[in-house]
């Protein structure tokens, strides 16, 4: 898979992009030359979290950590070197604080200030830091009182920096525009007293912007107004009228491009910015999940397209000629066509909420074995994406059904917001419904699994607790078996974000004891493959033991693949490839032999 990590945006520069590939086995850095030539820059013992040019120099700012621990490191990488960099004492190290984490948030347009946020003060806190690339001098910025995110970086003109801030409810983000020569920040939008979430800006001219945002209604829609927050706020007409819509910006503000979320694809539109609407739909080679950014002079649009049968690759398209070209090619070991691509679908739950899903067929059996796939998050959504796991499952002859249950984002913030904190279960019990919907779609509900990461590797094992008699067996990756011990292990940082989306330790305790998969261990029958990684900040691995030492001592099969070089989930190729197969093998075994 190729992902687009940023473009040239110098004046006059030529045409290069910095890409993210995991051709080698992990993700690694490479350039797309103004020629077409794709050159390799690095060959790191770590992947290669993020990229960004320096501006006025042939350098970059990257982000790695080690093993997957997330405490991430920036470093300066020369782009012109003769062989690419193979390890970290061939970079310049920018920071170098291996106890926190750092997240590059944008270089100023001089070249001369990099902006990260940290949580070196106190350890829980994600700050706004300034760095100076001249004189090596760190200071902070701004004190986030928070867990500050990278938003879309520093303005065109270097006078404020952006950054996206959670509030105090599940679902609940603010755009914060920080004034880099004082520190004094504005909150563009915020909704007292309930929850909404806000885009990073799409900077046009004259202090002018253009942001997504729900305060107003159920789905994103853009807005337009001045950095000042004076003056009337304009809605791009045509914006969050049935999609979730984003938007990016060229360099110069001229040209503007909005992404519409159309059920886990995605479709750009250009921006009429005289008229403040929506305009033609920008066509792509297939829908799948696209990345995109545009040129300093908005004349292209780059962008990174993964779909079902796509496994990841970067494209260029002209705005002035609507020509697009395809910049790289993923290499795939079987043709195309024998790539399976989803069916839509949707099936009532037990409240008369309708769950949607995609389907994925195998060829030729009628009543296949079928895996539900379910995604992480939980705020977050099964995409029409290039997944190696599911078409392996379908080549292997399962069915495979990835729903987006209650609490995924992408159908509105009312549809995430139905299983925050107590309603947690309710996303379980959707499971039984798409259950209930496998006999009309031809598989075999007798032999179905359940198959998750992280978030999903909880519904993972909440549905073989909770509902043991519908689900023959389980692969369960970085999964939460205990809500009380992951929130009680988990880095604090992180504890105290999750704690607005799963419930208080100190308010909802017995809630989550409820909630929880271990107290209900004792109806879990379901044979259940396990993967985690030993250095896990997010789900420690001892969520992995306990559910597998308590499996083992009451008889039930349960496999557990532990890797010491991964954090959460999977990130060397190598590991992929022992364990994916293994928990394959291990479904054949117990699902497909079943009736």
């Amino acid at each position: 898979m190729t992902v687009l990590a940023d473009v040239d945006r110098g004046a006059g520069a030529p045409e290069r992009l910095l890409v993210r590939s995991d051709a080698t086995g992990s993700f690694q850095l490479s350039e797309i030359r103004a020629d077409g030539t794709l050159v390799a820059l690095t060959e790191l013992p770590e992947p290669v979290a993020s990229a960004r040019y320096l501006p006025g120099a042939r350098q970059a700012v990257i982000e790695a950590d080690a093993g997957g621990n997330e405490r991430v490191q920036l470093f300066l990488l020369d782009l012109d070197r003769e062989a690419p960099a193979r390890s970290f004492q061939q970079l310049v190290p920018l920071t170098d604080d291996a106890a926190h984490g750092h997240h590059n948030a944008g270089v100023s347009p001089d070249g001369r200030l990099l902006a990260y946020t940290s949580n070196r003060d106190g350890g829980i806190d994600f700050d706004v830091y300034l760095y100076d690339l001249h004189t090596r001098e760190h200071r902070q910025l701004w004190k986030s009182g928070s867990w500050a995110h990278p938003a879309s970086g520093f303005s065109p003109d270097g006078r404020y920096l952006s950054t996206i801030v959670p509030g105090p409810f599940p679902l609940d983000e603010h755009l914060v525009l920080i004034e880099v020569d004082s520190g004094d920040a504005v909150t563009v939008s915020q909704t007292p007293g309930r929850a909404s979430e806000s885009g990073a800006p799409a900077w046009l001219g004259g202090g002018e912007f253009l942001y997504s945002t729900n305060a107003e209604g159920d789905l994103r829609a853009i807005e337009r107004l001045r950095s000042s927050g004076a003056g009337e706020r304009v809605r791009i007409t045509g914006s969050g009228e049935r999609y979730d819509t984003g938007v990016i910006s060229s360099r110069d503000g001229t040209a503007a491009i909005a992404g519409e979320n159309r059920d886990g694809a995605f479709a750009m539109r250009r921006i009429d910015l005289e008229a403040n609407a929506l305009g033609e739909e920008i066509p792509t080679p297939e829908p799948g999940v696209i990345e995109p950014t545009l040129s300093a002079d908005g004349s292209r649009l780059y962008y990174t397209l993964t779909a079902p049968r796509i496994p990841g690759d970067v494209f260029a398209h002209d705005l002035q000629t609507g020509t697009t070209r395809r910049l790289t090619t993923s290499a795939l070991e079987i043709p195309i066509e024998e790539l399976a691509t989803p069916e839509l679908g949707s099936v009532e739950s037990f409240d008369g909420e309708m769950v949607p899903y995609y389907v994925y067929r195998p060829r030729g059996d009628e009543r296949a074995p079928v895996v539900v796939h379910v995604h992480g998050g939980p705020e977050s959504q099964a995409h029409r994406l290039f997944s190696p796991v599911i078409q392996a499952l379908v080549a292997s002859g399962y069915g495979v059904v990835v729903p987006n249950v209650r609490g995924s984002t992408g159908y509105g913030k009312r549809y995430a917001s139905l299983d925050d904190t107590t309603r947690r279960l309710d996303s379980v019990r959707d499971l039984a419904a798409i259950h209930g919907a496998l006999d009309g779609l031809g598989l075999d509900p007798q032999r179905a699994a359940l198959w998750g990461g992280s978030y999903g590797g909880y519904m993972v094992l909440a549905g073989l607790a909770f509902q043991p008699e519908l689900w023959a067996a389980g692969v369960d990756i970085v999964g939460i078996a205990s809500l009380v011990t992951f929130l009680e292990n988990t880095s604090a940082y992180r504890r105290a974000h999750r704690e607005r989306e799963y419930g208080s330790l100190a308010t909802d305790r017995e809630f989550l004891v409820e909630a929880s998969p271990m107290t209900h261990i004792s109806a879990m029958r379901a044979p259940l493959f396990v993967i985690h990684g030993r250095n896990d900040p997010r789900v420690p691995v001892s969520e992995a033991e306990q559910i597998a030492a308590s499996l083992r001592e009451r008889g039930v099969r349960c496999e557990l693949c532990i890797y010491g070089d991964e954090g959460h989930g999977l990130a060397r190729l190598a590991n992929r490839l022992d364990a994916y197969p293994r928990a394959i093998t291990f479904l054949d075994e117990v699902v497909r032999a079943a009736h």
